[in-house]
């Protein structure tokens, strides 16, 4: 793997299951959670009785971390040291094929254990992964927190730990972590123990937790990532490595995964009332298989990836996989069926936000455009309910975990959705081109049928407002208002297109294709008037010499409509070459800050892959240099590699475009 990773995934399955190791090395550094709280997970090697460190920081001594390698699943790291090669490989099945198992709570941690001489035998070597309270509570020290050994079938062995203050879907927000529920922690071995530990500044109190052992540790211990006067508790599984073991992370939102709109929804896995017992039994008895199929599926993902774009955009798409997938929860409704509400990591916590779902669907169109379904019908109930005030398309449907209704603009003390705090025609655009997609990639328009009256509605907002949009925010937002915002009136040229593809899929072909036509018209009105003296596009109609990523063209090529003519872009891409910064080319001439998504997207429209590896050759370079150890950014200054703002954002599925764009998603009237 060429590039760095910011931050190692290791468990990843939902905004509140979420586990990353920010530095090069495993034993560096503390384990957290994407928000860059301590979660801490430490990993030990106990080695001829002597214990070794392979994960977190701790008083033990460290085993030379020799290798890391990340693919779309699974995580691989080997250490070596007291005579033995340590294999470990972090993995979480997030198969989209497989919807029950991706949205199952159990993340894996698998061991493997050699001699480093061959032809010797091997010391003996026992595993012990402990973790801390912080992964049921918002913060560490919020409760008093509960222990209990898990009722598993013969062979596996785990403990569980709760906070005693159960605050179930009481708040919602962006930097909050689990309150309700209960992490399991579990070894599938013979001869497994488990424990419970106090830590009490640099002091760690052992003792077994069915009482038979009781033991005092109190090594030396270096900083503490957490507050001075705080005690913290840690559960802890043991394992015999001869020469493999296996462990399980996982945890039971106890069937409240999501508030939607006043029902409690529970995750698809246990939707029939099954148990988290009986979903760890369950991953136990399939994790060799699943393993296995994580594997196929890595290599389906890095073939698609290198093929498209070559070994270092292979590299970065591994380590978005995990990212993406794991910023949404799978939940299932009675009337409206299958939900992936995404929440808005580090931006402002929305769920199912329209213009974080746009950008991420090239993932989810190449691998189960059911999801792209998926996060739509949030949107759509919201938009139907006689709450949402407004002709156009909402933002948002909440903040995670509440999903009750758009928050973003919301006046609280009133109740009032401002009407400056919305996106109308970015909005409009996103959810039409989102269904003319999924339609084309699964080759069914029947979900759009089923919307096409407030469809409707939307395309001719786009008709009377598209062309040349007044001043309004788009999904930049961070940018603030403007007005004739080309790159936005691109989006409603894309929208009304969309529109005809539904048409025309759904049997009215004469209609789609005026659709098509009209769209055709305004892009040739856009590109009078867009048009630089050097060919390139300026960022607003009114703004001669600007430029800006003209990214929404992107879907002419994937839709392969011919909206614009073949070389129209070729001064544009010029222009980006030239305006091109050590870590990407920026945004737009305002400021030098980039996004990723949008920096991939606009490549797309690159004849050749080695014209579109030049192009995203920063956003390679940023990831591999940036201090901010963060999950992956994707809104980052291009000259000083340093993160804006946002992580671990569901829009990075929108690095898949290339992907897309070259198998196309082409439209046939």
């Amino acid at each position: 793997m060429k590039i760095r990773p910011p931050s190692v995934p290791l468990a990843t399955v939902d905004p509140y299951f979420s586990l990353w190791s920010p530095g090069d090395k495993l034993c560096d550094v503390d384990t957290t959670h994407w928000t860059g709280r301590a979660n801490i997970l430490r990993g030990v090697a106990v080695i001829d009785g002597k214990p070794h460190r392979f994960i977190g920081r701790g008083p033990e001594p460290a085993l030379e971390q020799t290798s890391l390698e990340v693919s779309a699943l699974i995580t691989r790291a080997t250490f070596e040291g007291a005579g033995v090669r340590l294999h470990v490989a972090f993995w979480t099945p997030l198969l989209p094929d497989d919807l029950e198992l991706l949205s199952r709570p159990v993340s894996f941690v698998q061991t493997r254990v050699e001699p480093l001489k061959r032809g010797t035998k091997a010391p003996a070597v026992r595993i012990r992964l402990s973790a801390s309270e912080q992964f049921c509570l918002d913060k560490e020290g919020d409760a008093p927190v509960e222990t209990a050994r898990l009722k598993l079938p013969r062979g596996l062995c785990g403990i569980s730990v709760a906070s005693s203050r159960q605050r179930v879907l009481e708040r919602s927000g962006d930097n909050l972590r689990i309150e309700w529920g209960r992490f399991a922690l579990v070894a599938a071995a013979a001869g497994a123990k488990v424990r419970v530990f106090a830590e009490k500044n640099v002091d760690f109190f052992m003792r077994n937790i069915d009482e038979q052992e009781r033991s005092a540790y109190r090594p030396g211990f270096g900083r503490t990532v957490f507050d001075a006067t705080a005690d913290l508790q840690f559960v802890s599984v043991e394992a015999p490595a001869a020469p493999d073991a296996l462990f399980m992370l996982a945890y039971d939102d106890s069937a409240s995964s999501i508030n939607y709109f006043g029902k409690r929804l529970p995750s698809l896995w246990n939707k029939d009332g099954k148990t988290l017992e009986t979903a760890l039994a369950e991953a136990a008895a399939g994790a060799v298989a699943d393993f296995a199929r994580c594997q196929a599926f890595d290599d389906r993902v890095r073939a698609d990836a290198e093929k498209a774009g070559g070994p270092e955009y292979a590299d970065m798409l591994a380590l978005a996989y995990r990212q993406t997938v794991a910023a949404h929860k799978l939940v299932v409704d009675e009337e409206d069926g299958l939900l992936w509400i995404s929440k808005e990591n580090f931006s402002n916590g929305s769920a199912a936000t329209v213009d974080v779902s746009y950008p991420s669907i090239p993932l989810f169109l190449l691998y189960n455009p059911e999801l792209v379904r998926a996060m739509m019908r949030p949107i759509y109930r919201f938009a139907a309910s006689g709450k949402w005030p407004y002709d156009f398309a909402p933002h948002d449907a909440g903040t995670y975990p509440l999903v009750t209704g758009q928050t973003y603009g919301l006046v609280r003390e009133t109740g009032e959705l401002r009407l400056s705090k919305q996106m109308p025609v970015e909005e409009c655009g996103n959810m039409l081109v989102m269904e003319a997609a999924a339609a084309l990639a699964s080759r069914d328009a029947s979900f759009a049928a089923s919307h096409l009256d407030v469809l409707s509605g939307w395309v001719k907002y786009l008709e009377r407002n598209g062309e040349d949009p007044g001043e309004q925010l788009c999904t930049d937002d961070f940018a603030g208002h403007l007005a004739h915002n080309c790159n936005l009136a691109l989006k409603a040229i894309m929208g009304v297109a969309s529109f005809g593809i539904l048409l025309g899929m759904l049997g009215r072909k004469k209609e789609g294709a005026a659709r098509i036509r009209e769209a055709k018209s305004m892009a040739r009105s856009w590109l009078r008037r867009a048009k630089n003296p050097d060919g390139s596009f300026r960022l607003a109609f009114d703004k001669p010499g600007s430029f800006s990523l003209k990214y929404n063209a992107v879907w002419d090529r994937v839709f392969r409509l011919g909206i614009f003519p073949e070389g129209v872009f070729d001064a544009e891409l010029r222009r980006y070459r030239a305006e091109a910064r050590p870590y990407g080319v920026p945004l737009d001439s305002r400021k030098t800050y980039t996004k990723s998504d949008w920096t991939v997207w606009a490549g797309c429209l690159e004849k050749d892959r080695a014209a579109f590896r030049r192009l995203v050759s920063g956003l390679v370079a940023y990831y591999s240099t940036t201090p901010d150890r963060t999950p992956m950014t994707d809104w980052y200054w291009t000259d000083t590699a340093h993160q804006v703002g946002f992580q671990a954002r569901s829009v990075q599925g929108g690095l898949w475009m290339k992907v897309l764009c070259d198998k196309g998603l082409p439209f046939k009237a």
